[in-house]
């Protein structure tokens, strides 16, 4: 139990630097802002408790806030993020459930599970963030736009650094 938290505690401190120190620098023709902290939230495990989530989604949205002066922009997406993940967990739910011992990683649920929860959630998270910041009906087309681009984006590096650092089942 102490090693999971240490986990997650690891988790959340190379993410959020990640995001902070190189990926909040980059901007492709304004229409790509890459956010993998988000995968922070995607990949805690399936037991959590919904409140404990929740806060973890809060912390996350606020200190990413902090960093990039958006006066809770994060913490509003984020939370949605949170508030919305056990619905799309169950609207993706296999026939048995989910074993208690797994997260929603590529290793353990597959590729074809994992890109169908990642895209829905990470669509919503950018659709509220871009949205929020905007905060204006007159700029829909390019919102919209800026919600594709950067959810595919994000979506890549995700699946990059699901590849890249998740253990399989036997390796654990």
């Amino acid at each position: 139990m102490l090693i999971d938290i240490f986990k997650i505690l690891l988790r959340f401190i190379v993410l959020v630097l990640v995001q902070v120190t190189l990926l909040n620098n980059i901007q492709l023709s304004g229409l790509v802002n890459p956010y993998l902290y988000v995968m922070f939230i995607l990949v805690l495990p399936f037991n959590m408790p919904k409140m404990v989530v929740m806060v973890f989604a809060m912390i996350t949205g606020v200190v990413v806030g902090v960093f990039t002066n958006t006066a809770g922009l994060h913490a509003a997406a984020c939370i949605t993020l949170a508030f919305v993940r056990p619905g799309v967990l169950k609207l993706l739910s296999p026939r048995e459930g989910y074993e208690a011992e797994t997260s929603p990683t590529i290793r353990d649920m597959g590729f074809r599970w994992f890109i169908i929860y990642s895209a829905i959630l990470v669509f919503i998270h950018h659709l509220v963030l871009f949205f929020l910041e905007v905060f204006r009906f007159n700029e829909v087309a390019v919102t919209f736009t800026r919600v594709i681009f950067s959810s595919f984006f994000t979506l890549l590096l995700i699946v990059i650094s699901q590849y890249l650092f998740s253990k399989t089942r036997a390796e654990r």
